[in-house]
């Protein structure tokens, strides 16, 4: 990602909170396969567990997610697990304890809820001056990176026990963060439980899906609003997006206006550091 310091996040715990508010990453990954693509990638929902919003620590959260056992990008990944398994223990019987690390880095892009075209008719300040505009696009994204444990088998008690928490804890996040649904269990507004499904159907549902746990090792993000801009195209921007009347273009309004004020504290500051 490429991040223009006038458009990144600096402040790690920013970029979890942004994640846990957008729990749908694209997980991708680079796997050399005779049977695979290469690159390949997945749309899953998330739980995070915030472990340290310090910069310097080595691991800033863990990502925990599932994905079905016949994705392709899935047999990819356990197909990478098995063969390195057995390349550590050579003409033995590949079983383990039904979970590994992959050997590959992988990428999980979160993307802001709100994003949109900019048309450089919002421009009131520059294009009238110089006609020096060009449209662009506003949008946020944060990126993780980090290993992957990868909970692979339908036999395996470790595999059971992952899947069972992990889907708890995202219908968990997902009944009440999400859709709203805080009251009582039983009730019009109380959440829906994993519990509720039949146990059997639940083990059936587990095996037909892998388990995929992820140390974040690196992390970075960016608010692109608008703030390279001068405070009166910004402005300019600001209206055109409330005036288009839409849910998406009062949303991008508010975060350009937000993130412009955010950006101009930071100048302020460094200004007042230097002078």
């Amino acid at each position: 990602m490429y991040l223009r310091a006038i458009h990144a996040e600096q402040q790690i715990k920013h970029l979890l909170n942004f994640i846990q508010q957008n729990p749908l990453g694209i997980l991708t990954t680079a796997i050399p396969s005779a049977s695979h693509p290469l690159l390949q990638s997945s749309h899953i929902p998330w739980v995070l567990d915030i472990i340290s919003d310090d910069t310097d620590a080595p691991v800033k959260g863990r990502l925990r997610g599932h994905m079905a056992r016949q994705n392709p990008q899935a047999k990819a990944i356990v197909e990478a697990i098995q063969s390195s398994s057995s390349s550590t223990n050579p003409g033995d019987e590949v079983t383990g304890s039904g979970d590994g690390v992959l050997e590959q880095e992988v990428m999980i892009l979160f993307n802001g809820p709100h994003h949109h075209y900019v048309t450089p008719k919002f421009y009131v300040e520059t294009k009238p001056a110089t006609a020096k505009v060009v449209p662009t696009w506003n949008y946020s994204a944060v990126q993780a990176y980090g290993k992957a444990r990868i909970y692979h088998s339908s036999t395996s008690a470790s595999t059971s026990d992952y899947l069972g928490q992990q889907m708890k804890d995202l219908t968990t996040l997902c009944e009440t963060e999400i859709m709203g649904y805080t009251g009582e269990k039983g009730t019009k507004n109380g959440p829906w439980e994993v519990e509720d499904a039949p146990e059997r159907y639940l083990e059936i549902m587990k095996k037909g899906v892998i388990g995929i746990e992820i140390e974040i090792e690196r992390i970075g993000g960016k608010w692109k609003m608008s703030q390279e801009m001068s405070l009166g195209d910004r402005e300019g921007v600001v209206e055109g997006f409330r005036n288009l009347g839409t849910e998406v273009g009062i949303a991008v309004s508010e975060c350009v206006r937000e993130r412009g004020e955010i950006s101009d504290e930071a100048k302020r500051r460094a200004k007042e550091t230097t002078s």
